[in-house]
C-alpha cells in the first residue's frame, strides 16, 4: 500500500513539474507584453479568479503588493454585486481561469472591457472567451490535472502559481526594486530584520552625544546625561572618530581616585581609534562585530566617515535581533 502511495505521489510531482517545464519553453513575447504592460499601470494590479483560482489569485496578489507593485485581489463573484467599484480604467487585470470559460469571470469581462481596463489572460483554454477578450494571453499549457481522476485543480493551479511568481519576480527587477524598498514593505519579522539597515536603528541627533576629545570628563558626562546614552563619540575637528568613552570606562577610572579627575579632557579615559561602522552596513553585521568584540557600543560613520550616530546592543534588541 505504501508503495502504491509513493508511485502515485511521484507521478503527481513529475506531471506538475513536467507542467511547469512545458511553460517554461514556451515563453516569449506575450510573456514580455504581460511585463511591460504591469510595469506601465499607472493604478494597481487587479488579480481575479474563481474558487481554487482564486486562492493562487491572492498569493500572486501578495507577492505583486511585497515586491512594489500595489495589488489587490478581486473576487470575481463579489465584483459583479458591486466590488467593481474597486476597479479604475488606470489598474491592469490579471484573470487565472484554466478553462477560460468560468461562469463568473465571463460574466465580468464586458463590465471589464467597457471601462476601458486592460487584461492579462492566464488560462490553457487559448481560444476560449477570456482569451479573446483579453489584450495578452498567457498559456498555462495544462492539458490534464494532476489529480487521477482529472477533477480536482492540481496541474492548472501549480502553473498559475508558478507564472504570477515568474511575473512579480520579473516585474520588480524591471523596475528597479531593492533590498532597501523590500526592508521598508517588510517592517515586521526576520524578513523585515534581515534587511535593515544601521541607520535605520542607530541612535542619532539629540540621543547621540557628540564630544571633542579636549572637552572635560564633567561635560563629557553631562552630554551623555542629556542624550540619556550610555556613552560619548568623540571627534575631531572634521568631525571624524577618535575615540568612543562609555560609562565603562568611567567605572575603571574611578578606582584609581584623583581630586581633579572630572577636570581632566575625556580623551584621557577613553578607548581611542575604536572600530566603527558605516550607516549602510547591515544591522545583522553591527551584531555580529558587537558579539565578536564584546562591546556594547559602536560609533556610526558616514561614507566620509564623518560620526552620523551611534549603534547600542540595546537597539538592537529592540529591533528584535537579540
Amino acid at each position: 500500500m505504501s508503495r502504491d502511495v509513493l508511485t502515485t505521489a511521484r507521478h503527481i510531482l513529475a506531471l506538475e513539474a513536467r507542467t511547469i517545464q512545458g511553460m517554461r519553453r514556451r515563453l516569449g513575447s506575450e510573456f514580455r507584453r504581460a511585463v511591460e504592460l504591469l510595469r506601465k499601470c499607472h493604478g494597481r494590479i487587479v488579480i481575479t479568479g474563481m474558487g481554487k483560482p482564486g486562492f493562487i489569485g491572492r498569493k500572486i496578489a501578495a507577492t505583486l503588493a511585497s515586491t512594489g507593485s500595489p495589488s489587490f485581489y478581486l473576487h470575481p463573484a463579489e465584483a459583479l454585486h458591486g466590488d467593481l467599484g474597486m476597479v479604475t480604467a488606470q489598474d491592469v487585470v490579471v484573470a487565472i481561469s484554466h478553462s477560460g470559460e468560468t461562469e463568473e469571470i465571463v460574466r465580468l469581462l464586458p463590465a471589464l472591457k467597457k471601462m476601458g481596463v486592460s487584461m492579462i489572460a492566464m488560462t490553457s483554454g487559448t481560444r476560449s472567451t477570456l482569451a479573446r477578450y483579453a489584450d495578452v494571453v498567457l498559456n498555462l499549457g495544462v492539458t490534464r490535472e494532476a489529480c487521477p481522476l482529472n477533477l480536482a485543480p492540481s496541474a492548472s493551479t501549480t502553473a498559475s502559481l508558478a507564472m504570477g511568481d515568474a511575473l512579480a519576480l520579473c516585474l520588480h527587477k524591471k523596475k528597479g526594486f531593492r533590498e532597501e524598498d523590500f526592508a521598508q514593505l517588510h517592517p515586521g519579522g526576520s524578513l523585515g530584520r534581515q534587511l535593515l539597515k544601521v541607520r535605520d536603528i542607530m541612535r542619532k541627533g539629540a540621543q547621540h552625544a557628540v564630544v571633542r576629545g579636549e572637552t572635560s570628563l564633567r561635560q563629557a558626562l553631562l552630554a551623555i546625561t542629556r542624550a540619556r546614552a550610555g556613552s560619548c563619540t568623540i571627534v575631531d575637528r572634521a568631525r571624524k572618530v577618535t575615540g568612543i568613552f562609555t560609562d565603562g570606562d568611567l567605572r575603571r577610572h574611578l578606582r584609581k581616585g584623583g581630586a581633579d579627575l572630572l577636570k581632566q579632557p575625556v580623551k584621557n579615559f577613553a578607548t581611542l581609534k575604536p572600530m566603527t561602522i558605516r550607516e549602510d552596513r547591515l544591522a545583522a553585521e553591527a551584531l555580529n562585530i558587537l558579539r565578536s568584540k564584546r562591546i556594547d557600543e559602536i560609533p556610526v560613520v558616514n561614507d566620509r566617515k564623518h560620526a552620523v550616530g551611534l549603534l547600542d546592543v540595546q537597539d538592537l534588541l529592540k529591533a528584535g535581533f537579540v
